[in-house]
């Protein structure tokens, strides 16, 4: 048989090592060359989608995320927990380890097919949530906690922790397998509101635990991309897969602004005023603006322009004022630098306006 081909990464960022793939976790890994990855972390689904409802900032929703958490009975989920496990063992390093993420629905049926395929179990670890949702059915206890699993690829290997850093984290003293971390805030979920999205801060302490700067993660259920916005903080090099182009999109959204934010800030145009230098009496001018006074505005000046960023120089090395984004691109291509590989096109637009 012919050996499975990786398929083009819907996003490549070569100066960072991420790269995201849309498609079926199965199919991916099965093309991902053997004992490659670091370390993995995977938020599988939980097979929570049985029309159920639930209380979301104070209101009832249904619990149905989509088909694709929908459950398909016992033996069908443990089997599909069974493969996509195996699948991460064979990708993972002799002395990697994966973290695997659930609830009560899922978590034993994982941590059982880890048992059967001879992964050494480390530590599983509960997650509390400080604010959980309250049971609306008033029939069991809130459900306030997450389990994550934490495993070596198998009994041989000799896994990755950095015991130091985390005794440092906890005030001195050996850090506990309880971790209380708040869910994920407003502003990381300002780019959309995923339903099983998990705080940057729990992936940090999971990568900066048990990885190393340069090292490759993989994420096989990319979800809103957490992983990768922890990855690309902590300099670790990604390779994330999901088959929803809902969290695709959110997943680009997230990464590229953390690329936008770190990299190009210092190359976005100065604001400079009085451009001639000289003495310029203004004493008698009795027309100025004084704050907090009511005045119109009269636009005297609006400009779009276009930045272009370069894929392996990552700054901005075109630059042009255009009404359109295809208009921006026909003049790079006709530029000298229409050779060069684009990562970003950042479009600005400034009006300034008349004070009077």
């Amino acid at each position: 048989m012919a050996k499975p081909q990786l398929p083009a990464p819907i996003f490549h960022d070569p100066k960072h090592h991420i790269k995201i793939y849309s498609g079926d976790c199965l199919e991916i890994l099965a093309a991902v060359p053997e004992g490659c990855v670091d370390l993995i972390f995977a938020d599988p689904p939980y097979f929570l989608s049985n029309d159920g409802i639930t209380c979301h900032a104070g209101r009832m929703v249904s619990v149905n995320k989509g088909d694709w958490d929908r459950s398909r009975g016992p033996d069908f989920n443990h089997e599909f927990n069974r493969a996509w496990l195996a699948a991460c063992q064979r990708v993972l390093k002799p002395n990697g380890t994966i973290w695997v993420s659930g609830t009560s629905h899922v978590i034993h049926s994982v941590g059982f097919a880890m048992q059967q395929l001879g992964f050494k179990l480390l530590n599983d670890i509960s997650w509390v949530k400080p604010n959980p949702p309250p049971n609306l059915s008033c029939r069991y206890f809130t459900h306030a906690t997450e389990t994550i699993i934490w495993a070596a690829k198998s009994k041989k290997g000799r896994h990755t922790f950095h015991y130091k850093l985390m005794k440092e984290q906890a005030g001195g003293k050996q850090m506990k397998s309880v971790w209380e971390i708040l869910p994920p805030d407003r502003e990381e979920k300002r780019f959309g509101n995923q339903p099983t999205q998990k705080p940057v801060a729990l992936l940090e302490r999971i990568l900066l635990a048990s990885s190393n700067p340069g090292d490759l993660v993989l994420d096989p259920f990319m979800g809103s991309g957490t992983t990768a916005v922890a990855a690309l903080r902590l300099s670790r090099c990604m390779v994330a897969i999901d088959s929803e182009s809902a969290s695709i999109d959110l997943t680009l959204a997230r990464v590229c602004t953390e690329l936008v934010v770190v990299q190009i800030n210092i190359d976005l145009p100065e604001i400079d005023l009085d451009l001639y230098p000289g003495s310029v009496d203004r004493s008698s001018n009795t027309g100025t603006w004084a704050m907090g006074t009511a005045a119109s505005g009269k636009m005297i000046r609006r400009e779009r322009n276009y930045y272009f960023v370069g894929m392996h120089r990552r700054e901005v090395i075109f630059s042009v004022a255009a009404s359109t984004m295809e208009d921006a691109w026909q003049k790079f291509r006709a530029s000298p630098e229409a050779g060069t590989e684009i990562l970003f096109v950042i479009k600005v637009e400034t009006e300034i306006y008349l004070a009077q």
